[in-house]
């Protein structure tokens, strides 16, 4: 257990081996950025919360120090992402409601619809279909 502060003005607070951050513990950026949850090597790994100085929120699972497995993330705007994520970025099954109430289940890739979903838009519409790169196709 103990402290580090890093030029520029990072700090962390927690678990220590081998002179890295390993265990439970909170970093947070001179930016306001901030992370609560579990490191390894000095990385972000297993479950943690971060949140950034825009108020935006995840939720979630990381592996070597990036957004991988299940997470939510909250935007500032009030969208909202529910599912798997890999390399930080959406990927596989998930749900993103829109803050106008608009909302896709289904596949992402890379941040990106993708695969089968189904689109239902505030009105009551629906897409139900193929996506590829964002966009419905088929």
């Amino acid at each position: 257990q103990g402290a580090m502060i890093k030029l520029g003005g990072d700090k962390y607070v927690g678990e220590y081996k081998d002179g890295k951050a390993n265990g439970q513990g909170t970093y947070t950026w001179a930016s306001g950025n901030k992370h609560v949850g579990e490191y390894k090597d000095g990385e972000r790994n297993g479950q943690g919360t971060y949140t950034y100085a825009s108020g935006s929120k995840y939720v979630g699972e990381y592996k070597d120090g990036k957004r991988d497995g299940q997470g939510t993330f909250t935007f500032t705007n009030g969208d909202k992402h529910v599912g798997e994520y890999k390399d930080s970025n959406r990927n596989g099954q998930g749900t993103y409601t829109y803050a106008n109430g608009d909302k896709y289940v289904g596949e992402w890739n890379g941040n990106k619809m993708a695969g089968q979903g189904i689109y239902t838009f505030s009105d009551g519409g629906k897409h139900v279909g193929e996506y590829k790169d964002g966009k419905k196709n088929g």
